[in-house]
């Protein structure tokens, strides 16, 4: 079994409120779940106003597969939510 992680740290611009922060962060948390089914979570920066941390997880056989999921995820979140992303981080560990 291989289970392959993700974790994104990303500035949230323009956002005056945590409330206006945890609509986009749970809008990235649905996007992942949903279009690449796999585990998403802010796993901290919660209460930072303009920064947030999330963590993914994709369970596979494959490393090359779990990993390429991950790289699409990314890509998606790059292109279509309006943060700037700070710090990324794809690997996957093997049981």
């Amino acid at each position: 079994m291989i289970v392959s992680m993700i974790q994104m740290i990303f500035q949230i611009p323009d956002v005056d409120s945590i409330k206006a922060k945890r609509q986009i962060v749970r809008s990235v948390k649905d996007k992942l779940q949903h279009r690449f089914h796999m585990s998403a979570a802010e796993v901290d920066l919660q209460d930072s106003l303009s920064f947030a941390q999330i963590g993914g997880a994709l369970v596979s056989n494959s490393k090359v597969f779990g990993e390429s999921v991950l790289h699409k995820a990314f890509e998606m979140i790059e292109n279509e939510v309006p943060v700037r992303i700070q710090d990324v981080s794809i690997h996957s560990e093997e049981f």
